[in-house]
Protein backbone atom coordinates (compact mmCIF):
# COMPACT_ATOMS: atom_id res chain seq x y z
CA UNK A 1 0.00 0.00 0.00
CA UNK A 2 1.25 3.47 -0.79
CA UNK A 3 1.39 5.75 2.27
CA UNK A 4 1.53 9.47 2.74
CA UNK A 5 5.18 9.05 3.74
CA UNK A 6 6.07 8.79 0.06
CA UNK A 7 4.41 12.10 -0.81
CA UNK A 8 6.58 15.24 -0.90
CA UNK A 9 4.47 17.35 1.45
CA UNK A 10 5.70 19.42 4.43
CA UNK A 11 2.74 18.45 6.62
CA UNK A 12 3.82 14.80 6.79
CA UNK A 13 6.60 13.32 8.85
CA UNK A 14 7.13 9.54 8.65
CA UNK A 15 3.63 9.14 7.26
CA UNK A 16 1.99 10.80 10.26
CA UNK A 17 0.27 14.16 10.33
CA UNK A 18 0.08 16.57 13.24
CA UNK A 19 -2.94 14.72 14.71
CA UNK A 20 -0.86 11.51 14.83
CA UNK A 21 -3.10 9.70 12.34
CA UNK A 22 -1.48 7.71 9.56
CA UNK A 23 -2.74 8.70 6.12
CA UNK A 24 -2.97 6.42 3.11
CA UNK A 25 -3.49 7.37 -0.50
CA UNK A 26 -6.15 6.09 -2.84
CA UNK A 27 -5.27 5.62 -6.51
CA UNK A 28 -6.99 8.99 -7.16
CA UNK A 29 -4.52 10.64 -4.73
CA UNK A 30 -7.09 11.40 -2.02
CA UNK A 31 -5.85 10.90 1.54
CA UNK A 32 -7.52 8.53 3.99
CA UNK A 33 -7.14 8.46 7.76
CA UNK A 34 -5.98 5.67 10.03
CA UNK A 35 -8.97 6.16 12.31
CA UNK A 36 -11.75 3.58 12.39
CA UNK A 37 -14.59 6.02 13.05
CA UNK A 38 -13.42 8.15 10.13
CA UNK A 39 -13.30 4.99 8.02
CA UNK A 40 -16.91 4.14 8.96
CA UNK A 41 -18.14 7.67 8.21
CA UNK A 42 -16.39 7.71 4.84
CA UNK A 43 -17.30 4.27 3.52
CA UNK A 44 -18.03 4.21 -0.21
CA UNK A 45 -21.74 3.36 -0.26
CA UNK A 46 -22.93 4.05 -3.82
CA UNK A 47 -21.76 3.57 -7.41
CA UNK A 48 -21.35 7.34 -7.82
CA UNK A 49 -19.07 7.57 -4.77
CA UNK A 50 -17.09 4.61 -6.07
CA UNK A 51 -16.61 6.18 -9.49
CA UNK A 52 -15.50 9.46 -7.92
CA UNK A 53 -12.90 7.58 -5.85
CA UNK A 54 -11.80 5.40 -8.78
CA UNK A 55 -12.63 7.13 -12.09
CA UNK A 56 -10.73 4.43 -14.03
CA UNK A 57 -13.53 1.99 -13.29
CA UNK A 58 -15.76 3.83 -15.79
CA UNK A 59 -13.56 2.43 -18.57
CA UNK A 60 -15.05 -1.01 -17.95
CA UNK A 61 -17.99 0.01 -20.11
CA UNK A 62 -21.74 0.54 -20.00
CA UNK A 63 -22.66 -3.10 -19.39
CA UNK A 64 -20.41 -3.26 -16.31
CA UNK A 65 -21.70 0.08 -15.01
CA UNK A 66 -25.29 -0.98 -15.52
CA UNK A 67 -24.65 -4.22 -13.60
CA UNK A 68 -22.96 -2.27 -10.80
CA UNK A 69 -25.98 0.00 -10.40
CA UNK A 70 -28.55 -2.83 -10.56
CA UNK A 71 -26.68 -4.93 -8.00
CA UNK A 72 -26.22 -2.02 -5.60
CA UNK A 73 -29.97 -1.35 -5.71
CA UNK A 74 -30.71 -4.99 -4.88
CA UNK A 75 -27.97 -5.44 -2.24
CA UNK A 76 -26.43 -2.54 -0.36
CA UNK A 77 -22.76 -1.75 -0.70
CA UNK A 78 -20.09 -0.31 1.57
CA UNK A 79 -16.32 -0.36 1.17
CA UNK A 80 -13.89 1.15 3.66
CA UNK A 81 -11.42 3.64 2.15
CA UNK A 82 -8.64 1.46 3.57
CA UNK A 83 -9.79 -1.65 1.67
CA UNK A 84 -10.46 0.40 -1.47
CA UNK A 85 -6.82 1.57 -1.35
CA UNK A 86 -5.74 -2.08 -1.78
CA UNK A 87 -7.68 -2.51 -5.05
CA UNK A 88 -6.03 -2.09 -8.44
CA UNK A 89 -8.71 -0.35 -10.58
CA UNK A 90 -6.81 -1.16 -13.79
CA UNK A 91 -7.06 -4.92 -13.18
CA UNK A 92 -10.46 -6.19 -14.30
CA UNK A 93 -9.76 -9.44 -12.45
CA UNK A 94 -8.56 -7.88 -9.21
CA UNK A 95 -9.46 -10.44 -6.48
CA UNK A 96 -10.14 -7.77 -3.86
CA UNK A 97 -12.39 -5.75 -6.17
CA UNK A 98 -14.36 -8.93 -6.84
CA UNK A 99 -15.11 -9.28 -3.12
CA UNK A 100 -15.96 -5.61 -2.53
CA UNK A 101 -17.57 -4.11 -5.66
CA UNK A 102 -21.14 -5.09 -6.64
CA UNK A 103 -21.55 -7.00 -9.89
CA UNK A 104 -24.48 -7.49 -12.22
CA UNK A 105 -24.03 -11.24 -11.65
CA UNK A 106 -25.54 -10.73 -8.19
CA UNK A 107 -28.91 -10.07 -9.80
CA UNK A 108 -29.02 -13.63 -11.17
CA UNK A 109 -30.31 -16.53 -9.09
CA UNK A 110 -30.62 -20.29 -9.53
CA UNK A 111 -33.47 -22.53 -8.29
CA UNK A 112 -31.32 -24.14 -5.57
CA UNK A 113 -30.12 -20.82 -4.12
CA UNK A 114 -31.88 -19.50 -1.03
CA UNK A 115 -31.81 -16.46 1.21
CA UNK A 116 -31.08 -18.70 4.21
CA UNK A 117 -29.66 -21.96 2.82
CA UNK A 118 -28.24 -22.97 6.21
CA UNK A 119 -31.62 -22.67 7.96
CA UNK A 120 -30.18 -20.36 10.61
CA UNK A 121 -33.57 -18.83 11.30
CA UNK A 122 -35.25 -22.25 11.62
CA UNK A 123 -32.75 -23.11 14.36
CA UNK A 124 -33.48 -19.90 16.27
CA UNK A 125 -35.93 -20.18 19.17
CA UNK A 126 -34.93 -16.62 20.04
CA UNK A 127 -34.60 -14.08 17.22
CA UNK A 128 -30.93 -13.62 16.38
CA UNK A 129 -29.70 -16.66 18.31
CA UNK A 130 -28.96 -19.84 16.32
CA UNK A 131 -28.72 -23.04 18.39
CA UNK A 132 -27.55 -25.70 15.95
CA UNK A 133 -24.91 -27.76 17.73
CA UNK A 134 -25.60 -29.18 21.21
CA UNK A 135 -23.08 -27.05 23.13
CA UNK A 136 -22.81 -23.93 20.92
CA UNK A 137 -24.90 -20.95 19.94
CA UNK A 138 -24.37 -18.04 17.56
CA UNK A 139 -25.51 -14.52 18.45
CA UNK A 140 -26.29 -12.04 15.67
CA UNK A 141 -25.60 -8.74 17.41
CA UNK A 142 -25.81 -6.39 14.41
CA UNK A 143 -26.48 -6.43 10.66
CA UNK A 144 -23.87 -3.72 10.11
CA UNK A 145 -20.46 -4.37 8.54
CA UNK A 146 -17.52 -2.14 7.73
CA UNK A 147 -17.58 -3.67 4.24
CA UNK A 148 -20.35 -5.72 2.67
CA UNK A 149 -18.57 -8.68 1.10
CA UNK A 150 -20.36 -9.68 -2.09
CA UNK A 151 -20.19 -13.41 -1.18
CA UNK A 152 -21.85 -12.96 2.24
CA UNK A 153 -23.93 -15.85 3.64
CA UNK A 154 -26.28 -13.39 5.37
CA UNK A 155 -27.13 -11.17 2.41
CA UNK A 156 -30.75 -11.49 3.51
CA UNK A 157 -29.91 -9.20 6.45
CA UNK A 158 -29.04 -6.38 4.05
CA UNK A 159 -32.72 -5.78 3.30
CA UNK A 160 -33.15 -4.21 6.74
CA UNK A 161 -31.72 -0.77 7.53
CA UNK A 162 -28.25 -0.83 9.07
CA UNK A 163 -28.51 -1.25 12.82
CA UNK A 164 -27.66 -3.21 15.93
CA UNK A 165 -29.76 -5.72 17.86
CA UNK A 166 -31.72 -3.88 20.54
CA UNK A 167 -30.74 -4.21 24.18
CA UNK A 168 -33.98 -6.09 24.87
CA UNK A 169 -33.18 -8.59 22.11
CA UNK A 170 -29.64 -9.07 23.45
CA UNK A 171 -31.10 -9.64 26.93
CA UNK A 172 -33.47 -12.26 25.50
CA UNK A 173 -30.51 -14.09 23.93
CA UNK A 174 -28.60 -13.94 27.23
CA UNK A 175 -31.61 -15.34 29.12
CA UNK A 176 -31.81 -18.27 26.69
CA UNK A 177 -28.10 -19.05 27.10
CA UNK A 178 -28.39 -18.79 30.88
CA UNK A 179 -31.33 -21.22 30.88
CA UNK A 180 -29.53 -23.86 28.77
CA UNK A 181 -26.65 -25.27 30.78
CA UNK A 182 -25.47 -27.43 27.88
CA UNK A 183 -24.22 -24.27 26.12
CA UNK A 184 -20.51 -23.86 26.81
CA UNK A 185 -19.41 -21.99 23.67
CA UNK A 186 -20.94 -18.73 22.37
CA UNK A 187 -20.07 -17.16 19.02
CA UNK A 188 -20.66 -13.39 18.90
CA UNK A 189 -21.34 -12.58 15.26
CA UNK A 190 -23.30 -10.29 12.95
CA UNK A 191 -22.87 -8.40 10.61
CA UNK A 192 -19.63 -7.64 12.33
CA UNK A 193 -19.67 -7.38 16.13
CA UNK A 194 -16.48 -5.30 16.21
CA UNK A 195 -18.48 -2.49 14.58
CA UNK A 196 -20.34 -2.15 17.87
CA UNK A 197 -19.04 0.55 20.19
CA UNK A 198 -16.48 -0.84 22.59
CA UNK A 199 -18.84 -0.04 25.48
CA UNK A 200 -21.72 -1.98 23.90
CA UNK A 201 -19.48 -4.94 23.04
CA UNK A 202 -18.15 -4.99 26.59
CA UNK A 203 -21.70 -5.20 28.00
CA UNK A 204 -22.35 -8.30 25.86
CA UNK A 205 -19.06 -9.95 26.86
CA UNK A 206 -19.64 -9.07 30.50
CA UNK A 207 -23.12 -10.66 30.43
CA UNK A 208 -21.81 -13.83 28.80
CA UNK A 209 -18.89 -14.11 31.18
CA UNK A 210 -21.28 -13.92 34.14
CA UNK A 211 -22.90 -17.23 33.05
CA UNK A 212 -21.06 -20.07 34.84
CA UNK A 213 -21.47 -22.70 32.12
CA UNK A 214 -20.19 -20.47 29.29
CA UNK A 215 -16.55 -21.52 28.98
CA UNK A 216 -15.52 -20.00 25.65
CA UNK A 217 -16.54 -16.83 23.83
CA UNK A 218 -15.72 -16.56 20.15
CA UNK A 219 -15.93 -13.44 17.99
CA UNK A 220 -16.49 -13.71 14.23
CA UNK A 221 -15.20 -10.60 12.46
CA UNK A 222 -13.63 -9.39 9.23
CA UNK A 223 -12.48 -6.12 10.77
CA UNK A 224 -8.75 -7.06 10.88
CA UNK A 225 -8.95 -7.52 7.10
CA UNK A 226 -11.14 -4.62 5.97
CA UNK A 227 -10.58 -2.02 8.72
CA UNK A 228 -7.58 -3.00 10.88
CA UNK A 229 -7.44 0.41 12.60
CA UNK A 230 -10.48 -0.68 14.64
CA UNK A 231 -8.15 -2.80 16.77
CA UNK A 232 -7.30 0.04 19.15
CA UNK A 233 -6.12 0.16 22.78
CA UNK A 234 -9.64 0.40 24.19
CA UNK A 235 -10.84 -2.68 22.32
CA UNK A 236 -7.73 -4.68 23.21
CA UNK A 237 -8.26 -3.89 26.90
CA UNK A 238 -11.82 -5.28 26.73
CA UNK A 239 -10.78 -8.45 24.87
CA UNK A 240 -8.07 -9.06 27.44
CA UNK A 241 -10.52 -8.54 30.32
CA UNK A 242 -13.15 -11.15 29.37
CA UNK A 243 -11.09 -14.11 28.16
CA UNK A 244 -10.86 -16.83 27.20
CA UNK A 245 -11.91 -15.26 23.92
CA UNK A 246 -11.07 -16.73 20.52
CA UNK A 247 -11.33 -14.67 17.34
CA UNK A 248 -12.06 -15.98 13.86
CA UNK A 249 -11.48 -13.71 10.91
CA UNK A 250 -11.57 -14.10 7.11
CA UNK A 251 -8.57 -13.44 4.90
CA UNK A 252 -9.43 -14.73 1.42
CA UNK A 253 -6.41 -13.59 -0.61
CA UNK A 254 -2.71 -12.91 0.07
CA UNK A 255 -3.12 -9.26 -1.03
CA UNK A 256 -5.29 -8.68 2.05
CA UNK A 257 -2.33 -9.37 4.32
CA UNK A 258 -0.77 -5.93 4.69
CA UNK A 259 1.45 -4.30 7.28
CA UNK A 260 -1.69 -2.81 8.86
CA UNK A 261 -3.67 -6.06 9.04
CA UNK A 262 -0.62 -7.92 10.37
CA UNK A 263 -0.19 -5.33 13.14
CA UNK A 264 -3.89 -5.59 14.03
CA UNK A 265 -3.59 -9.37 14.37
CA UNK A 266 -0.43 -9.02 16.44
CA UNK A 267 -2.21 -6.70 18.88
CA UNK A 268 -5.08 -9.17 19.27
CA UNK A 269 -2.66 -12.04 19.87
CA UNK A 270 -0.72 -10.05 22.48
CA UNK A 271 -4.01 -9.68 24.40
CA UNK A 272 -4.08 -13.47 24.72
CA UNK A 273 -6.74 -13.94 22.03
CA UNK A 274 -5.89 -16.74 19.53
CA UNK A 275 -6.87 -16.05 15.90
CA UNK A 276 -8.21 -18.60 13.43
CA UNK A 277 -8.89 -17.85 9.78
CA UNK A 278 -12.00 -19.01 7.91
CA UNK A 279 -11.37 -18.61 4.20
CA UNK A 280 -14.25 -18.93 1.72
CA UNK A 281 -13.43 -20.69 -1.54
CA UNK A 282 -14.28 -18.09 -4.19
CA UNK A 283 -14.18 -18.40 -7.97
CA UNK A 284 -11.79 -15.84 -9.42
CA UNK A 285 -10.36 -14.96 -6.00
CA UNK A 286 -8.59 -17.96 -4.49
CA UNK A 287 -9.68 -21.06 -6.48
CA UNK A 288 -6.05 -21.80 -7.28
CA UNK A 289 -3.69 -24.10 -5.35
CA UNK A 290 -0.81 -21.61 -5.61
CA UNK A 291 -2.89 -18.70 -4.33
CA UNK A 292 -4.34 -20.76 -1.47
CA UNK A 293 -0.91 -22.06 -0.47
CA UNK A 294 0.55 -18.55 -0.50
CA UNK A 295 -2.40 -17.26 1.55
CA UNK A 296 -2.08 -19.95 4.22
CA UNK A 297 1.68 -19.68 4.45
CA UNK A 298 1.38 -15.90 4.76
CA UNK A 299 -1.19 -16.32 7.52
CA UNK A 300 1.23 -18.46 9.51
CA UNK A 301 3.86 -15.74 9.17
CA UNK A 302 1.52 -13.31 10.94
CA UNK A 303 0.66 -16.01 13.53
CA UNK A 304 -2.88 -16.63 12.29
CA UNK A 305 -3.93 -20.29 12.06
CA UNK A 306 -5.70 -21.40 8.85
CA UNK A 307 -8.80 -23.02 10.36
CA UNK A 308 -11.50 -23.66 7.76
CA UNK A 309 -11.76 -23.44 3.99
CA UNK A 310 -15.49 -23.09 3.34
CA UNK A 311 -17.29 -24.20 0.22
CA UNK A 312 -19.18 -21.04 -0.79
CA UNK A 313 -22.81 -21.33 0.35
CA UNK A 314 -25.72 -21.50 -2.16
CA UNK A 315 -26.98 -18.01 -1.28
CA UNK A 316 -29.05 -15.90 -3.67
CA UNK A 317 -26.81 -13.44 -5.46
CA UNK A 318 -23.62 -15.41 -4.77
CA UNK A 319 -23.71 -18.13 -7.44
CA UNK A 320 -20.95 -16.58 -9.56
CA UNK A 321 -18.48 -17.13 -6.70
CA UNK A 322 -19.19 -20.83 -6.24
CA UNK A 323 -16.82 -23.56 -7.42
CA UNK A 324 -17.26 -27.31 -7.59
CA UNK A 325 -16.60 -29.29 -4.40
CA UNK A 326 -13.94 -31.20 -6.34
CA UNK A 327 -11.92 -28.02 -6.84
CA UNK A 328 -11.75 -27.52 -3.08
CA UNK A 329 -10.65 -31.12 -2.55
CA UNK A 330 -7.95 -30.75 -5.21
CA UNK A 331 -6.64 -27.58 -3.56
CA UNK A 332 -6.29 -29.34 -0.22
CA UNK A 333 -4.65 -32.33 -1.92
CA UNK A 334 -2.18 -30.05 -3.68
CA UNK A 335 -1.15 -28.57 -0.34
CA UNK A 336 -0.77 -31.79 1.65
CA UNK A 337 2.89 -32.81 1.85
CA UNK A 338 4.04 -29.65 0.04
CA UNK A 339 3.62 -27.30 2.97
CA UNK A 340 3.37 -27.53 6.73
CA UNK A 341 0.30 -29.25 8.13
CA UNK A 342 -0.25 -26.07 10.18
CA UNK A 343 -0.89 -24.25 6.90
CA UNK A 344 -3.62 -26.62 5.71
CA UNK A 345 -7.20 -25.69 6.67
CA UNK A 346 -10.05 -28.19 6.94
CA UNK A 347 -12.23 -28.00 3.82
CA UNK A 348 -15.88 -28.01 4.91
CA UNK A 349 -19.34 -27.76 3.42
CA UNK A 350 -21.85 -25.98 5.63
CA UNK A 351 -24.70 -28.30 4.73
CA UNK A 352 -28.27 -27.26 3.85
CA UNK A 353 -31.17 -27.62 6.30
CA UNK A 354 -28.90 -26.66 9.18
CA UNK A 355 -27.04 -29.97 9.07
CA UNK A 356 -23.81 -28.20 10.04
CA UNK A 357 -20.24 -28.35 8.80
CA UNK A 358 -19.21 -31.51 7.00
CA UNK A 359 -15.46 -31.98 6.43
CA UNK A 360 -14.58 -32.99 2.88
CA UNK A 361 -11.12 -33.97 1.69
CA UNK A 362 -8.95 -36.30 -0.34
CA UNK A 363 -9.25 -39.99 0.51
CA UNK A 364 -5.91 -41.48 1.46
CA UNK A 365 -7.35 -44.84 2.59
CA UNK A 366 -7.73 -46.99 -0.54
CA UNK A 367 -8.87 -50.18 1.21
CA UNK A 368 -9.39 -51.49 4.73
CA UNK A 369 -8.69 -55.21 4.77
CA UNK A 370 -9.00 -55.73 8.51
CA UNK A 371 -5.46 -56.65 9.53
CA UNK A 372 -4.04 -54.44 6.80
CA UNK A 373 -4.91 -51.01 5.37
CA UNK A 374 -3.89 -49.87 1.89
CA UNK A 375 -2.88 -46.20 1.91
CA UNK A 376 -1.59 -43.66 -0.57
CA UNK A 377 0.60 -40.69 0.27
CA UNK A 378 0.75 -37.16 -1.16
CA UNK A 379 3.14 -38.35 -3.91
CA UNK A 380 0.74 -41.05 -5.08
CA UNK A 381 2.80 -43.87 -3.55
CA UNK A 382 0.54 -46.78 -2.52
CA UNK A 383 1.61 -48.85 0.46
CA UNK A 384 0.43 -51.44 2.93
CA UNK A 385 0.06 -50.59 6.61
CA UNK A 386 -0.31 -53.28 9.28
CA UNK A 387 -3.57 -52.59 11.10
CA UNK A 388 -3.63 -53.27 14.87
CA UNK A 389 -6.76 -54.86 16.39
CA UNK A 390 -9.60 -52.50 17.28
CA UNK A 391 -9.59 -51.02 20.77
CA UNK A 392 -11.55 -52.89 23.41
CA UNK A 393 -12.67 -49.60 24.97
CA UNK A 394 -16.34 -49.92 25.97
CA UNK A 395 -16.79 -46.60 27.64
CA UNK A 396 -15.61 -44.71 30.70
CA UNK A 397 -17.08 -42.26 33.17
CA UNK A 398 -16.74 -39.41 30.64
CA UNK A 399 -18.44 -41.46 27.91
CA UNK A 400 -21.48 -42.23 30.09
CA UNK A 401 -21.68 -38.55 31.03
CA UNK A 402 -21.62 -37.40 27.42
CA UNK A 403 -24.26 -39.71 25.91
CA UNK A 404 -26.48 -37.03 24.40
CA UNK A 405 -28.21 -36.38 21.13
CA UNK A 406 -29.19 -38.70 18.30
CA UNK A 407 -27.24 -41.23 16.27
CA UNK A 408 -25.12 -40.58 13.19
CA UNK A 409 -26.75 -41.79 9.99
CA UNK A 410 -25.09 -42.76 6.73
CA UNK A 411 -27.53 -44.12 4.17
CA UNK A 412 -29.03 -43.48 0.76
CA UNK A 413 -32.00 -41.19 0.36
CA UNK A 414 -35.08 -42.84 -1.15
CA UNK A 415 -38.69 -41.93 -1.98
CA UNK A 416 -37.93 -38.30 -2.78
CA UNK A 417 -36.59 -37.45 0.69
CA UNK A 418 -33.71 -35.04 1.01
CA UNK A 419 -32.62 -36.17 4.45
CA UNK A 420 -33.10 -38.90 7.05
CA UNK A 421 -33.27 -37.54 10.59
CA UNK A 422 -32.66 -39.87 13.55
CA UNK A 423 -35.45 -40.02 16.11
CA UNK A 424 -34.81 -37.86 19.14
CA UNK A 425 -32.61 -35.34 17.31
CA UNK A 426 -32.35 -32.50 19.84
CA UNK A 427 -32.11 -29.70 17.30
CA UNK A 428 -35.26 -30.79 15.49
CA UNK A 429 -37.08 -31.18 18.82
CA UNK A 430 -36.17 -27.58 19.65
CA UNK A 431 -37.64 -26.51 16.29
CA UNK A 432 -40.85 -28.43 16.96
CA UNK A 433 -41.17 -26.88 20.42
CA UNK A 434 -40.60 -23.41 18.97
CA UNK A 435 -43.28 -24.04 16.29
CA UNK A 436 -45.78 -25.25 18.90
CA UNK A 437 -45.13 -22.21 21.07
CA UNK A 438 -45.68 -19.87 18.16
CA UNK A 439 -49.16 -21.28 17.37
Amino acid sequence: MKTAESEASPIFQNGVNSSKKMLFILPGKSLIENDWKWQMRNRIKSPDELLRAMPNLARRGKVWLSGLRRASQLYRMAITPYYLSLINPSDTNDPLARQAIPSGLETLSRPWEKDDPLDEEADSEVVGLTHRYPDRVLMVTTNLCAMYCRHCTRKREWRSPEGHASLSRIEEMIRYIRAHEEIRDVIVSGGDPLILSTHRLEKILQSLRSIPHVEIIRIGTRVPVVMPMRIDDELIEVLDKYGPIWLNTQFNHPDEITEESAKACDRILRAGVPIGNQTVLLRGVNDCPSVMTKLCQSLLRIKVRPYYLYQCDPVKGVGHFRTSVGEGVRIIESMRGHTSGLAIPTFVIDAPQGAGKIPVGPNYVIADCGSEVILRNYEGIILKYDNPPASSHKGCSLCSKNKKGGVSVSTLIHNGKTSLIPAGNQRMMRRENANRNSI
